[in-house]
C-alpha cells in the first residue's frame, strides 16, 4: 500500500465523538464528491466513491448525525441541505469556526480528494478541488492552523498543496493521524541522517582531495626547483622542508612538520612550502 493509502486507511477509522465535527467532515465529504440530484418528486443527495470504504464511512457519520437507520428520507436530505450547504454543496464558513471542526473538514478533503507523494521520494501533499472558490476556503482553513499552503491551476481544477516536510507533518497532526505522522517523521530523521553522512562524506573527499592536489603541486615546485638551482643552494629552512616534502609525498602539513629537527607547527611548514612555491613561479616567470 503507498503512503497516501496508509493515511487515508487510518483517517478512514477516525470518527469524531462530536456531532458538530462529525457534520463538518460529512459537509466536506458532500463538498468535494457530492451532488444533489432533482427527481420529479423529490430531490436526492449522491454521495460517489471508488473506495467502499470512503462510503460506508460516509453513512456512518450521516446515520451518526441524522439517526437515519436505513436510507436518506426526502426530509431528511433537505435538513442537511438547509442546515450546512449553499445550493451548490458549497460549505458555509459560519459552520466551521471551531478548530475541531475544521481538523473534520481538512480531513474528509482529503479523504475524497486528497493525496501525498512517498515521503522516501519528495515531500508532497494535495487536496484536488473543482472550483476556485473552494480551493480559497480549504487554503484559508489550514492556514489558519499556521500552514502556508498555496493553490496552483491544473487543467480544470485548483490544486491546494504544501511542499515543506516539516508542514505535512503538522497537516496529519491537524487530521489526527498520529501512526502516519510518526511514520513519516522516522522516514525524515533517516533521510536527515543520511543527506548529514553524504555532506560529510562530501566535505572530506573535497578537502583530500584539496590536500592531494596541494602536495603535488609542492612537490611538482621543489622538482623545479632541484632541476633548475639545485637544492642544496636553497636557504637551510627550505632545503630541509624540501626534503622533507619529497620524502614524505602523502603526509599533512601537521605530520610534515614533526619530521623537521627541530619541529614546526603547521603553520610554519604550510610557511615554508609557500616561499618555496613562491621561488618557482618566480623562476618560471624569469625563464619565459
Amino acid at each position: 500500500m503507498s503512503f497516501s493509502g496508509s493515511v487515508k486507511e487510518e483517517l478512514l477509522g477516525h470518527i469524531s465523538k462530536s456531532r458538530h465535527c462529525q457534520l463538518a467532515e460529512l459537509a466536506a465529504f458532500l463538498n468535494f464528491s457530492g451532488r444533489v440530484i432533482h427527481g420529479k418528486e423529490r430531490d436526492f443527495l449522491s454521495f460517489e466513491s471508488e473506495n467502499e470504504e470512503l462510503v460506508r464511512k460516509y453513512f456512518t457519520l450521516a446515520k451518526k448525525t441524522y439517526n437515519i437507520k436505513t436510507s436518506i428520507s426526502d426530509v431528511e436530505e433537505r435538513e442537511i441541505t438547509g442546515n450546512l450547504f449553499h445550493e451548490d454543496l458549497s460549505v458555509k464558513n459560519s459552520y466551521l469556526q471551531n478548530a475541531c471542526c475544521k481538523r473534520a473538514f481538512i480531513r474528509g478533503a482529503f479523504l475524497t480528494s486528497g493525496s501525498m507523494s512517498d515521503p522516501e521520494k519528495a515531500y508532497h501533499f494535495e487536496i484536488v478541488c473543482n472550483r476556485e472558490d473552494r480551493a480559497e476556503q480549504l487554503r484559508d482553513i489550514m492556514n489558519s492552523f499556521g500552514m502556508e499552503a498555496k493553490i496552483v491551476s491544473r487543467k480544470r481544477s485548483y490544486v491546494v498543496y504544501l511542499k515543506e516536510g516539516e508542514q505535512i507533518v503538522d497537516i496529519l497532526n491537524i487530521m489526527e493521524a498520529p501512526v502516519a505522522l510518526m511514520n513519516l517523521e522516522n522516514i525524515r530523521i533517516l533521510k536527515e541522517m543520511r543527506n548529514s553522512v553524504n555532506r560529510q562524506v562530501n566535505c572530506e573527499t573535497a578537502n583530500i582531495h584539496k590536500t592531494v592536489s596541494a602536495a603535488v603541486k609542492q612537490i611538482e615546485d621543489i622538482e623545479y626547483l632541484r632541476e633548475k638551482v639545485g637544492l642544496e643552494h636553497l636557504p637551510l629552512p627550505l632545503r630541509e622542508m624540501a626534503y622533507v616534502r619529497l620524502e614524505h609525498p602523502d603526509a599533512p602539513l601537521k605530520e610534515l612538520g614533526t619530521y623537521l629537527v627541530p619541529a614546526v607547527g603547521k603553520s610554519g611548514v604550510n610557511h615554508r612550502l609557500r616561499k618555496l612555491g613562491i621561488m618557482a613561479e618566480d623562476l618560471r616567470v624569469s625563464e619565459k
